[in-house]
């Protein structure tokens, strides 16, 4: 792999430049994206030059599509006339099963790896970057018939730990995992009045991923709505639950439901998803 493409040189896009120059990767990286946001990357040194998408796509033998997942999508339909033959295409869209769909009927001369990083930021933009950020986080890839061999060392150089799911199974998974927190964190920032003073570092945490911009989630919400909403049944019967304990002050049900909630915590920090790990 000497020449890789980034569509996208935002936080994932300028994070997977500087991870890659850490692990040791020599070769050229081509982004494509904004000018400001290519001005951006080449700052930050997460990317060699920026270039237009089918000169970049020509040039990679890794193409890493870095955008938001409608973005991803559109940019699939338009690779396969412009790619070098046998190049590696991947990407770190949030939701995986309209974008094989869509790499699925339109990538010929390339393969095609589905791709998901768990890991970001509140922040945006390649200012944010930064090499580690993949480090001790699993990165989802998708199951197939398409050798990830050379992706996933370079993945593993990283600091990441790969995990390989089937699309349906990792959507169901995020929309737990990563979709229900973003949306419980905007519900409960909505809630809050503009003049609040007392708080502590409670609300500072759970309201962290309402920083988070609509652009990128609403191509979240759109491209994963049927699991979001079986996500969002049971978070909300879980309130329920918990409201109807304090309505009748009936401390049982609520301390059952606390110890049950505080086993899950503890397990999910010790990181169950190692048993997907291969």
């Amino acid at each position: 792999m000497r020449t890789v493409a980034i569509a996208g040189t935002g936080l994932i896009g300028g994070s997977f430049g500087l991870a890659l120059r850490a692990a040791g990767f020599d070769g050229e990286i081509i982004g494509v994206s904004s000018a400001p946001a290519l001005d951006a990357a080449l700052r930050v040194g997460a990317i060699d030059r920026g270039a237009p998408l089918a000169e970049a796509a020509a040039e990679a033998d890794l193409i890493f599509l870095a955008q938001p997942v409608r973005r991803i999508i559109e940019t699939i339909a338009q690779l396969d006339p412009l790619v070098k033959p046998g190049a590696l295409i991947t990407d770190a869209g949030s939701t995986k099963s309209a974008i094989l769909e869509a790499a699925k009927r339109h990538i010929r001369r390339a393969r095609f790896i589905g791709g998901h990083p768990m890991a970001g930021s509140e922040r945006t933009g390649a200012e944010a970057s930064d090499a580690n950020l993949f480090r001790a986080r699993p990165w989802a890839l998708m199951q197939g018939e398409t050798d990830a061999g050379e992706l996933t060392e370079w993945i593993k150089r990283f600091g990441a730990d790969v995990i390989f799911l089937d699309a349906a199974e990792h959507d169901r998974m995020v929309a737990f995992t990563s979709h229900l927190p973003q949306l419980a964190s905007t519900a409960l920032a909505a809630v809050q009045s503009n003049d609040a003073m007392l708080f502590g570092p409670g609300l500072l945490d759970m309201t962290r991923l309402a920083l988070s911009s609509w652009e990128l989630w609403g191509d979240i919400v759109v491209t994963n709505r049927e699991a979001i909403l079986d996500a969002l049944d049971r978070y909300t019967a879980e309130l329920t639950r918990l409201r109807e304990g304090i309505r009748l002050a009936d401390e049982i049900p609520l301390k059952s439901l606390f110890q049950q909630a505080q086993q899950l915590a503890s397990a999910i920090r010790a990181a169950p998803y190692r048993s997907y790990i291969k």
